[in-house]
């Protein structure tokens, strides 16, 4: 029987390998994340999350610096990160003001059949980042706005 402890490692943090620092905090922050002011022309930042797990962004050169032959990822992304939303309405209003401000969008928001309001956005480096929420999240919003309205 082996007896040796186990090793066992927790998911602490999520890099992301970007080409332009500034651009991609802009869009980030526009999806609600607090980062550090001035962090635009930091080759390395991050940033905790709510719950603890951290976010890190590092320039390119950064990431050549200890990795000489890194090369930039191509014919798409291999991992996504994924924005829960309110409700099925602030998908939309999500999607519509970041492609507003110039981000492209992916996948306009649409009823998933897993039962999810559910949109893609490309950040600033080409990597998706998708926006869902519930269906049945905009029920719950009614349910509590009518309950609301009965208590008074």
């Amino acid at each position: 029987m082996d007896t040796a402890p186990r090793i066992t490692p927790h998911l602490d943090l999520i890099g992301l390998v970007v080409s332009d620092m500034a651009a991609s905090l802009a869009f980030y922050r526009r999806l609600g994340l607090e980062l550090p002011d001035g962090a635009e022309s930091a080759p390395h930042v991050e940033a905790t999350l709510p719950g603890g797990l951290r976010i890190a962004w590092d320039t390119e050169d950064v990431v050549r610096s200890f990795d000489p032959g890194w090369r930039r990822p191509e014919g798409g992304n291999r991992i996504e990160l994924a924005f829960r939303c309110a409700t099925p309405e602030a998908v939309d209003a999500a999607y519509e003001e970041l492609v507003a401000a110039g981000y492209q969008g992916h996948l306009k928001p649409w009823d998933a059949f897993w039962g999810q309001r559910y949109a893609v956005v490309l950040d600033p480096d080409g990597s998706g980042v998708s926006l869902f929420a519930d269906a049945d999240a905009a029920d719950a919003a009614a349910g509590s706005a009518t309950d609301a309205t009965d208590a008074t």
